[in-house]
């Protein structure tokens, strides 16, 4: 139990902080599932995913570098799932 007012102020700020990010990498999760599947189906529109992806990077969920790793390996999956023409 803190004993000083800031310190209460930081627990109830950090415990906010780790809701919304539990949140946010929950919501990403789904996302990339959902857009998985529809990749392996041969879909090539996933923007979607995209969308989820970029955002959660923006909000500092997950890393650029990560974000990239991830929108990376779905437009692969999405490429290798597309029948050759």
């Amino acid at each position: 139990m803190a004993n000083i007012r800031s310190a209460e102020k930081q627990r109830r700020q950090a415990e906010k902080a780790n809701a919304r990010n539990r949140a946010g990498k929950s919501r990403l999760r789904s996302a990339l599932k959902k857009a998985r599947t529809t990749a392996a189906e041969g879909a090539t529109d996933h923007s979607t995913g995209f969308q989820e992806i970029d955002k959660a990077a923006k909000k500092g969920i997950i890393k650029k570098n990560t974000a990239n790793r991830y929108k990376s390996r779905l437009a692969a999956a999405a490429k290798r799932a597309t029948p050759a023409k």
